[in-house]
């Protein structure tokens, strides 16, 4: 049968999903079930998400890769932890090394931006800390998706071909072909429905799992990724991988109408969310589709991003205080810069910041959210030959301007998008939830937190509500079946909105809330991707 799979004439609905003793929601359903898999084997909650992220690796490469950076927050015992799991700037790199190489700005592909990657080590960590399983058990259904093969997906295909055109254009030199190699076999890449395997990809993988990720960072792996960029004249060095470990933080958060919304501190722009959150805060939302009420969200968020741009970088060298930034006074000075027209927004003054996201939970109480990006798409372009391993761009959000706040240093981490969100209420946990995608991921957050709390949805409509996007200015991106009447509505307050031709670039999330009464599970999954609950 000829079938196209992206074509969608007909409305479809998907509903809140209910269950026991456990539940992962990612967006692919192979790495949800993954994470099944570990629950089933005995296993908890952190096992379930090493193992969906490990799965991810292989069943979405157009969004992440083992190459990544992670950042998760971990309920357990009454206490959620957070684990930072991005990577620092190589030693060798510097502002002046960089224009030596002919560069104005720092470049998307390369091996020029490639900076520490975390997501390994974050998987040794959780396991170490809070596992049950063996991490050679936890993540044997990803070496099996890549060893045996699997069938690419709707979306997953669609952002697969879309990163092979672009990269035939762009990606001329040699340092390249071992991306087309593995990505692309025989010059082409699959299509939707058809099986692609990566063998190099399930032997990395093995490697990891057996030496709990220290071949990656202090061992074989290590010399081949550091060999590989050394011969391309990149930074990232053998000692740069082994003087690398995660970084274990206490989380941040507000209160927001009886709820406690909990984000990771910088280098994390979780923080842009909160602040927006503040804003809102004073406002009373009595309708959700009006224009009034999508007005001030724009408005609340595009100053909470703006200064967070403004003031968001590696945690040691941040100037704003975040206190200060969540304090009340910061909200209500923001707060009252909104008026019925659209702002085009200034910085605050200070007085004298492609991704994976899932959700996991078992019968138990404990609760993940865990998101890892090779931030753009498949990344830097560069795969380690033979191995699987396609390498992160994250520096590509390096400043090559001494003066700006995530100006390029060596050892320095960058302001980082990808953020896991929690939500809990008087001490419990209600659970962890997350909107991937670049810049959009606080104002999907900030989204799916007030339609989960000022306008009542469970957790698939939650998601399912048409988002918009804040991009600059008083530009406005909506999705394509965002209500005619509210667009409108909006350009006559000023704002210079855009309708999307797809809902490619508003994020794809996951929520999994628990009942603190009966600890029943619900879940709701990204109908913007090929999501899944998987459920026990």
């Amino acid at each position: 049968m000829n079938l196209d799979y992206l074509y969608h004439p007909y409305v479809s609905t998907r509903n809140t999903i209910f269950a026991k003793k456990g539940m992962v929601a990612t967006s692919q359903p192979l790495a949800a079930q993954a994470g099944l898999e570990a629950l089933q084997k005995g296993g908890n909650a952190i096992d379930a998400a090493i193992a969906a992220a490990a799965a991810l690796t292989v069943v979405e490469p157009a969004s992440n890769g083992i190459g990544s950076d992670a950042f998760a927050m971990v309920w357990t015992g009454g206490k959620l932890h957070g684990l930072n799991a991005s990577g620092p700037a190589p030693q060798s790199i510097s502002i002046e090394a960089v224009k030596k190489q002919g560069y104005e700005k720092m470049p998307a592909y390369g091996v020029v931006p490639i900076t520490v990657p975390g997501a390994p080590a974050a998987w040794a960590a959780l396991s170490e800390k809070f596992g049950r399983l063996p991490l050679t058990d936890v993540l044997q259904p990803a070496i099996r998706y890549a060893e045996e093969g699997y069938p690419l997906s709707p979306v997953l295909g669609k952002y697969w071909e879309r990163a092979f055109r672009r990269f035939q254009t762009i990606f001329k030199e040699e340092m390249f072909r071992p991306w087309f190699d593995t990505f692309a076999p025989d010059g082409t890449v699959p299509a939707i429905g058809e099986v692609w395997k990566s063998p190099g990809h399930a032997a990395a993988l093995k490697e990891i799992a057996e030496t709990k990720a220290e071949s990656f960072y202090r061992g074989p792996l290590a010399e081949k990724i550091s060999a590989f960029i050394r011969k391309w004249g990149g930074f990232l060095s053998r000692e740069d991988l082994e003087a690398y470990h995660p970084e274990w933080v206490e989380p941040i958060s507000t209160s927001y109408r009886g709820y406690e919304v909990w984000e990771m501190p910088p280098n994390g722009q979780g923080l842009v969310a909160l602040m927006a959150l503040n804003i809102a805060r004073g406002f009373e939302f009595r309708e959700k589709d009006c224009v009034d009420t999508y007005h001030k969200q724009i408005e609340a968020m595009k100053l909470a991003f703006t200064d967070g741009k403004a003031f968001i970088t590696d945690a040691g060298e941040m100037k704003a205080d975040i206190a200060h930034l969540l304090s009340e006074g910061y909200a209500a000075n923001r707060r009252r810069l909104i008026g019925d027209l659209a702002l085009d927004p200034e910085p605050y003054e200070l007085p004298k910041s492609g991704t994976v996201y899932l959700a996991a939970a078992d019968g138990e109480g404990n609760m993940v959210s865990y998101i890892q990006s090779n931030y753009m798409g498949f990344g830097s372009g560069i795969v380690v030959p033979g191995t699987g391993i396609a390498l992160q761009n994250r520096g590509h959000d390096f400043s090559l301007d001494e003066t700006h706040v995530n100006a390029l240093k060596a050892g320095k981490k960058t302001y980082h998008t990808i953020i896991p969100g929690f939500l809990t209420k008087d001490g419990e946990a209600v659970g962890p939830f997350g909107v991937m995608d670049g810049y959009m991921q606080p104002q999907g957050h900030f989204q799916v937190i007030m339609n989960t709390i000022d306008f009542h949805l469970h957790p698939q409509q939650a998601l399912d509500a048409p988002r918009w996007q804040w991009t600059e200015g008083k530009k406005v991106l909506v999705e394509p079946h965002f209500p005619n009447h509210l667009v409108q509505g909006l350009i006559r307050k000023g704002h210079d909105v855009q309708v999307a031709a797809d809902t490619g670039g508003f994020g794809r999330g996951q929520i999994i809330w628990r009942n603190p009464d009966t600890g029943v599970l619900m879940g709701g999954t990204e109908s913007r991707a090929d999501g899944m609950v998987a459920a026990w």
